[in-house]
């Protein structure tokens, strides 16, 4: 069986099969906790941890999906061209929306590392988990942290983002789209602005830009937060 599953086709399939499960369910039950990816992931450490198939070999067969997440990130464009009149009309309050978030999640789990004593790889490999993983997990590469925990925390990070944060917004009494999007893209990246783009376009393409923005912005604080760890 594990001959089978490290032929490239078949990690591919297992990926896609696994997600599509996790699709139904939520169709199905319709409640947050079933989240797609949430499922998927689920389903795939479990086939991984039956068949005995290493790590290696799988994120090996599944590369080639991994290649798509920066072209994908980058067609995240169409839905910020299609709304880009509104988009210019509310610039200043997006990107101030945008640096707010970003400032303050950093210090936030800067400051968390710091009193509970992290280990400087750990904290590493966990400060950039608020961004998309195709920013995020370079700085961890660059900066000497572990890209899998990096990878992990980005998609913990991204998956509660998509189940609750509709619910948050409801509590928060966020109802504005444009406040909606900064709030998806800013703290929950690509798998956030999924769930945005489900409760508009204008907070999709919000979203969208608040993403790319806030990874830019991370991208630059980062040597200079990595300083103090």
């Amino acid at each position: 069986m594990t001959n089978l599953l490290s032929i490239g086709i078949l990690p591919v399939a297992l990926t896609l099969f696994a997600y599509l499960i996790g699709a139904q369910c939520q169709k199905k039950f319709k409640l947050p906790i079933f989240n797609p990816i949430l499922i998927g992931v689920i389903v795939v450490l479990m086939v991984l941890s039956v068949t005995g198939l290493e790590r290696k070999v799988y994120q090996e067969g599944v590369k080639y999906i991994s290649w798509l997440m920066t072209p994908a990130t980058v067609c995240l464009a169409i839905p910020m061209y299609e709304q880009i009149q509104a988009l210019k009309q509310n610039l200043k309050a997006i990107v101030l929306g945008i640096a707010a978030g970003t400032v303050s999640c950093l210090t936030i789990l800067l400051v968390s590392f710091l009193v509970l004593k992290f280990d400087r790889n750990l904290a590493l490999s966990l400060l950039p988990k608020g961004i998309t993983a195709a920013i995020g997990v370079s700085l961890s590469e660059l900066y000497g942290g572990t890209t899998s925990i990096t990878t992990l925390g980005i998609t913990i990070t991204g998956i509660t983002g998509n189940m609750f944060g509709t619910l948050f917004c409801k509590w928060f009494g966020i109802t504005d789209e444009i406040a909606q999007g900064v709030a998806f893209g800013t703290g929950s990246h690509v798998i956030g602005t999924a769930k945005a783009g489900e409760l508009s376009p204008l907070s999709g393409a919000v979203s969208s830009l608040s993403l790319v923005v806030a990874g830019l912005l991370t991208a630059v604080l980062f040597p200079v937060l990595t300083s103090f760890l």
